[in-house]
């Protein structure tokens, strides 16, 4: 008779702990897709209300997003765009598909990105005198990762009503502190561009700038790659290879 603590036996039970197991994760991924496909989309909701600084009022995420029209540009020629529908478009799944995205040449490629997608989404708040806020997405390369975040700016397209980060993975209270509410909050009330210029003049600086700066924003200590990745990225984005062409048609009210 086979010993119960024999190889063969621990093997079988092995194999068939490990078939149990795989079969209890995967029906838990599929069973739950839609879940978290819907948990994401409202944390993208989330993130665009919090830069925008609009409230969430009794947890209505839905009501609150309301206030917010996506639209998609085309990167190329700064105009508003109808080439997909822009509820089923997915900005990061086009900048890694050659067919949707175009590569950037190392001048151009400031933000470490490799690609940018044709089209971008970007979101308005529209009130009786037009634009009061525009969101626009941004990522670029910091030390350890791909940061993924929104700039808002208010209504003259220059002044940022809001900056954070949704999604990085830079080293907890060094470059991690971008997701310090204090950090974040200096961002309010900068000019991304300087008077008569279209080249973005906002960007991190080593320590503690001035309470009379335009367009400085206070390094992160410590984290000198991650402060240049942000700057970097946050430049590529408000500049010419980025939205700035888009800007420009949209105070000319030609997007």
């Amino acid at each position: 008779m086979a010993s119960k603590d024999s190889v063969s036996r621990t093997v079988l039970v092995a194999l068939v702990l490990c078939v149990i197991c795989s079969v209890i994760v995967s029906t838990a991924a599929v069973v739950l897709k839609d879940q978290q496909v819907a948990n994401a989309a409202n944390e993208k909701k989330a993130n665009i209300l919090a830069a925008a600084g609009i409230e969430v009022v009794n947890g209505d995420l839905d009501a609150a997003f309301a206030q917010v029209t996506p639209m998609l540009v085309d990167m190329s020629t700064g105009k508003y765009s109808d080439a997909a529908d822009v509820n089923n478009y997915d900005d990061r799944k086009a900048a890694k598909d050659p067919a949707l995205s175009v590569a950037l040449t190392g001048d151009q490629d400031i933000a470490s990105i490799r690609r940018q997608a044709k089209l971008r989404t970007v979101y308005l708040v529209q009130g009786d005198n037009g634009i009061e806020k525009l969101i626009l997405p941004v990522h670029g390369y910091g030390l350890w990762s791909t940061l993924y975040g929104f700039i808002a700016l208010e209504g003259d397209l220059n002044t940022v009503a809001g900056f954070g980060f949704y999604s990085h993975a830079e080293t907890p209270g060094l470059g991690g502190e971008v997701d310090n509410p204090r950090w974040k909050a200096v961002w309010n009330g900068k000019q991304v561009y300087a008077t008569g210029s279209s080249e973005p003049a906002i960007g991190l600086i080593k320590g503690k700038a001035t309470a009379d700066s335009k367009h400085d924003i206070d390094g992160l200590a410590g984290a000198t790659l991650t402060s240049n990745g942000v700057s970097n990225l946050v430049r590529f984005w408000m500049g010419k290879d980025g939205f700035a062409p888009f800007i420009a048609n949209l105070k000319a009210g030609e997007a």
